[in-house]
């Protein structure tokens, strides 16, 4: 059943679900079974402690903390005190915790005791310490503090290149997403499903399109702290989770073990965001468990959903599928005119689940008509339907030519041998720049630069061949799996 949503301030969504159904399980992990009014109960406990430790309305709380329930508490918390939510990359060293503390001027840091020694600000607080439950012995509810336009979340991109930015997203911002996505039919979630929360909460994905969406619709999550294909598919089995928000990381890994098919018996609905999926692994997901993983595309800065093949007539592979309802979104070229029908252009978007800009000044937020330019290039094709070709920012100009670097990552990673790609640009003399390839090779696998140049040869016009083959061990890659261009930039300047 779809529940009727009046909130308007997020945290007021886990108020709403522990009145409809006080006794049903919100969250389970490792066990341990979190009843709706229990979180309800913590969740006002977080935001009346945050208060005792001197955090005020819209001061910054950042939560550096796994998929755990007490990233939930201290996030709902937080945002019922009307504090902003700062999700922290748990996979963040030192230095970079310390930028985006000074950065958004946090005053208290919620950590585990595994990380409070790489955490320093004017107030850490340290869960499973004496001082995190005294923070959460007084239950008396709490009524939220703010809401719509106030800033909720403030989440820090990494970017292309330099230090990460934080995107300001508003309440109205994020409940605005979950209302376009539970507009889809046939319904993402229900107050009947059981979702496995794998994806980390510090990832807007994670944080909004999962864990948000489970509160929206009074759902039931899965909390697990880390993907393990053979532990995660158990899971999966042993609570009868009916759906999978995902990553194509995931889904490669799901489909190499024997026993997929069996344990996705209760799965109803199978998603992935964040980056492609592969369509070889799509196909693969299908024919062992008889279900279609339908893929999405979004941005931090969006809240996160803009598309999913979900809302297409097909879900093709390759392909990012249609707007979600409220969002419209056109392509243009690079005076902002549309363009010709079958040509790339621009992602732009307008929508209630648009970003506030960047902290803290709301500096490259929507323009004064409300349209956001993404980055990202794409194509349309006869059925509407969406594909990406690149981001506009990581195009390789080449004598003028524009060269799509995933055109290019596409080709030579077919070649027998090739594990992994990742393509730059990089400074020429004459053409301006060039095409550089890193090349991650499979186990046994023995390959040459001239061997990778002569097989893009065979596919690709001459300016998109690289000129430079670096073989690296590993490339870097971001929470959700996403090959990071801003890391590998900054090693190969």
């Amino acid at each position: 059943m779809l529940r009727r949503v009046t909130a308007s301030n997020l945290a007021d969504l886990v108020h709403d679900a522990a009145t409809a159904t006080p006794d049903k399980a919100a969250l389970l992990f490792h066990g341990e079974t979190i009843t709706w009014s229990e979180l309800d109960a913590r969740v006002s406990a977080a935001a009346r402690g945050l208060g005792a430790l001197g955090a005020c309305a819209g001061d910054r709380v950042a939560i550096h903390l796994g998929n755990t329930p007490d990233f939930a508490v201290a996030y709902f918390g937080a945002l019922r005190a009307g504090c902003v939510a700062l999700p922290v990359n748990t996979g963040y060293t030192a230095d970079e915790i310390a930028h985006v503390v000074a950065d958004s001027g946090a005053s208290v840091v919620i950590t585990s005791v595994a990380t409070a020694s790489l955490v320093q600000a004017p107030t850490v607080v340290v869960t499973a310490s004496a001082q995190w439950r005294s923070l959460l012995s007084d239950r008396t509810p709490v009524d939220a503090v703010g809401g719509g336009e106030d800033l909720a979340v403030l989440l820090y991109t990494s970017g292309t290149s330099g230090r990460p930015k934080g995107a300001m997203l508003t309440h109205r911002a994020l409940l605005a997403n979950l209302a376009q996505t539970s507009e889809i039919d046939p319904p993402v979630m229900a107050d009947d499903d059981v979702v496995l929360l794998v994806l980390p909460l510090f990832h807007v994905f994670g944080l909004n399109a999962a864990l948000g969406a489970v509160v929206r619709h009074g759902a039931t999550g899965v909390l697990t702290e880390r993907f393990d294909p053979v532990e995660t598919l158990e899971l999966v089995r042993r609570h009868g989770v009916t759906n999978v928000v995902g990553a194509p990381p995931m889904y490669v890994a799901w489909s190499m073990l024997p026993d997929v098919g069996d344990a996705f018996t209760s799965v109803r609905l199978a998603l992935s965001g964040a980056s492609p999926l592969p369509p070889t692994v799509l196909h693969r997901v299908l024919d062992v468990t008889g279900h279609h993983v339908f893929e999405g595309y979004g941005l931090t800065e969006t809240a996160p959903v803009l598309t999913t093949t979900l809302m297409s007539e097909v879900a093709k592979p390759g392909s990012i599928g249609r707007p979600v309802p409220g969002v419209e979104l056109r392509l243009v070229d690079e005076r902002g005119a549309l363009v010709e029908e079958g040509d790339p252009g621009e992602i732009v978007v307008r929508g209630a689940n648009l970003f506030s800009g960047y902290w803290p000044t709301g500096s490259e937020g929507p323009d004064d008509d409300g349209w956001f330019a993404t980055g990202d290039v794409a194509v349309l094709d006869d059925d509407g339907d969406l594909y990406l070709v690149d981001r506009r920012r990581e195009l390789v100009l080449v004598s003028g030519f524009n060269v799509y670097p995933r055109e290019v990552e596409e080709v030579i990673a077919a070649l027998d041998g090739v594990a992994e790609v990742a393509v730059l640009g990089i400074p020429h003399p004459y053409t301006g720049e060039s095409v550089k390839a890193l090349v991650v090779l499979a186990d046994g696998a023995s390959l040459s630069a001239d061997d990778v140049i002569a097989h893009a040869a065979t596919r690709l016009a001459r300016f998109k061949c690289p000129t430079a083959v670096q073989f690296v061990d590993e490339l870097p890659h971001s929470a959700t799996g996403k090959v990071s261009k801003g890391r590998l930039r900054e090693q190969n300047p």
